[in-house]
């Protein structure tokens, strides 16, 4: 995938990953932004956690990890970056949006593989037959963990008109 950066002794390399680099940046990001919106939660100890201890201890884990792949982005070659896909965004955005509005009306048996299959088509590889099944495993799957498996108060079929 990716190579040491070679070059003539004395040389200083021109190839680094900007896309490695692009993407511990942004990671970093989000740990610090979550680890502010988490400052008020408490921490509690390892013996009676907190409402904090999970959150910003996957941000701090997030951060190191982005840290790493800023340090190894000088080290190794990569691809530069690219230019942003509207296409992915909008897809992603409104399945998300799709099944905020659709969960509580419709219930997670039509939210949920709506939303799979609208988000689905952030790929120019995407079918819909692929996206179909997939989002009707899915979903499945999520009913069977939330509702059954952790008990969550999420409906499953719920037709309010």
């Amino acid at each position: 995938m990716t190579e040491k950066l070679q070059g003539q002794p004395g040389e200083t390399p021109r190839k680094r990953s900007q896309q490695d680099l692009g993407g511990g940046l942004f990671l970093i990001a989000i740990g610090l932004f979550a680890i502010w919106q988490g400052s008020n939660l408490p921490l509690g100890t390892l013996r009676s956690m907190g409402a904090g201890m999970l959150p910003i201890s996957l941000a701090w884990m997030l951060i190191a990890g982005g840290a790493l792949l800023v340090l190894t982005s000088f080290t190794t070659a990569g691809p530069d970056l690219e230019r942003w896909s509207l296409r992915g965004l909008c897809y992603i955005i409104g399945g998300v949006l799709v099944f905020a509005f659709t969960v509580q009306r419709f219930g997670l048996i039509v939210a949920g593989p709506l939303s799979m299959i609208i988000g689905s088509f952030a790929s120019d590889e995407a079918r819909l037959k692929e996206a179909v099944i997939f989002a009707v495993i899915m979903t499945a799957l999520c009913i069977l963990l939330f509702k059954y498996a952790l008990g969550l108060p999420i409906p499953v079929v719920n037709f309010r008109w």
